[in-house]
């Protein structure tokens, strides 16, 4: 009873012989998207069906071609197309349909109506966006419709997740050697045209980096770049660059403005965007200032380090185990257990370093030490306060690190467990549970060496109220000096998801 309260023309058409169309979920000037079952499949699936005027039956053909070259475009940041075709109706008239996967989520249009995204969102749904376009242009294919209302956001399994991008609606796309795409045409939406589509010109892939520049600074700001009516929007892009608000983070401005740069070479490509973004995504949790302690506070944690490098402190080789477990478990090269000192980093065991320590200064754990928690650089050479550290900069190129203050029972930080690595990373929530507990571990291999050490000689307990100007430890040997040229320099760290 339900398909024969939809009508006759919805009811009794099967688009392709064998998709049944429900209810319209979109619509454009010359296409309307159905929620439709695959009776082949028993499944629903999304069906976009166009009804171009005239066509004859070699366009016909020709369209049929095309529909199905993009129904072999396979990629995560894209909508999946399962079936496309074209056909005459009942009635005579030319259908070109594509059928695509049923996506969970509402689009990029509708979450902008509540205002501009945070840039950490934005950042990640740029990269999903950069990474589908550099796939579709190197198949030759210029999506040429850039806009909100043709990316989908995936329903997201909880707060904590990320939203997932995906690019759809190739209804205009300009495939190559195409006789049906009309190049002298103005295709695509008024507000998020490029330039070379406005005047008509050829729209290549910076065309569509261009609009995806104009998407992105409105997920930002909340309003378009080029309001008002459709041609004024249009014409006055042939002139003037999109304005980028000072408030936007430079970062932000410098991508933006090359993506939406007038001159379509001087553009980025697709590529170069999402790593941008990349960055970008990895500095946004880093956005943050890094803590200072006061002296009184650092005066105080100083008096712990001299707690835990009295004569003796460091002789253990189960920090050593700990560190090549951190190194194996993370599956990194690089890890170590240092101490901050006034001056230096000390390390008490390093697993693919060559040094004992290394000044303060230039040392990442001379920052991790001063957070509350574990500390991360996804990739070290895109954050401030570390891309000119010669750890980073040098031959080691550490990109990734990250670090778990080792916290006395007393409350203070008196150094790290940090692994580090050589290509950018993340850590999984399992290899972050992992890292604290190890670091845990290690501090309470401190805790009890201090302990034995305190039972069998008294001067040990008294070295733990030193004040903080007391000379450097004689347990820890002095550091060795940078390797030279050729050997990979050693690793302390200084910080910046």
């Amino acid at each position: 009873m339900a398909e024969q309260n939809r009508g006759p023309s919805v009811a009794q058409d099967l688009v392709g012989g064998r998709y049944r169309l429900l209810e319209v979920i979109g619509r454009g000037s010359t296409a309307a998207v159905h929620r439709a079952l695959d009776e082949s499949l028993g499944r629903e699936v999304a069906v976009k069906v166009m009804r171009p005027a005239d066509m004859d039956e070699a366009e016909l053909r020709r369209s049929d071609t095309e529909v199905k070259l993009l129904a072999q475009l396979s990629h995560p940041g894209l909508v999946t197309l399962l079936d496309a075709g074209t056909e005459r109706t009942a009635c005579g008239d030319p259908r070109v349909f594509l059928v695509m996967e049923l996506v969970a989520g509402a689009d990029l249009r509708d979450g902008l109506r509540h205002g501009p995204l945070d840039p950490s969102d934005v950042a990640g749904i740029g990269r999903d966006l950069c990474e589908a376009l550099s796939y579709v242009h190197g198949r030759g294919v210029v999506h040429r419709d850039i806009k909100p209302a043709n990316i989908l956001l995936l329903d997201r399994p909880d707060a904590a997740a990320r939203f997932r991008a995906k690019l759809t609606d190739f209804g205009i796309a300009w495939v190559p050697d195409s006789e049906l795409t009309l190049e002298d045409a103005v295709s695509g939406t008024p507000a998020f045209l490029s330039p070379e589509q406005v005047r008509g010109d050829h729209a290549g892939p910076p065309s569509d980096v261009y609009s995806l520049g104009l998407v992105l600074l409105q997920c930002l700001t909340g309003t378009m770049a080029f309001p008002g009516p459709p041609l004024e929007s249009a014409v006055r892009r042939l002139t003037l660059p999109p304005p980028i608000p000072d408030d936007v983070d430079p970062l932000w401005g410098e991508l933006l403005a090359g993506m939406t740069a007038m001159d379509p070479t001087a553009r980025p490509s697709p590529a170069e965007a999402a790593a941008a973004l990349q960055r970008i995504a990895a500095l946004d949790v880093l956005a943050w200032p890094l803590p200072e302690l006061e002296e009184a506070e650092e005066s105080l944690r100083l008096g712990e380090v001299r707690g835990y490098t009295a004569p003796g402190m460091a002789q253990t080789g189960s920090l050593d185990r700990i560190t090549r477990l951190a190194a194996r478990a993370l599956d990194v090269p690089m890890a170590a257990i240092s101490i901050v000192d006034a001056d230096r980093i000390w390390f008490l065991a390093a697993r693919g370093l060559e040094a004992n320590g290394v000044g303060r200064d230039p040392g990442l754990c001379a920052s991790a030490v001063l957070q509350d928690d574990l500390w991360v650089l996804p990739d070290a050479a895109a954050a401030p306060c570390a891309a000119a550290n010669p750890l980073v900069c040098g031959e080691l190129g550490v990109r990734f690190y990250a670090a778990m203050p080792l916290k006395t029972p007393a409350g203070a930080n008196i150094g790290t467990l940090c692994v580090l690595d050589r290509v950018p990373r993340t850590l999984t929530r399992a290899q972050a549970a992992m890292l604290r507990d190890l670091a845990g571990l290690a501090m309470d291999q401190l805790v009890l060496r201090r302990a034995a050490l305190e039972a069998s000689s008294p001067a040990v307990g008294r070295a733990a109220v030193v004040s903080a100007a007391a000379v450097r430890p004689a347990a820890l040997p002095e550091p060795e000096p940078m390797p030279p040229a050729g050997r990979a320099p050693l690793v302390g760290l200084p910080s910046a998801s």
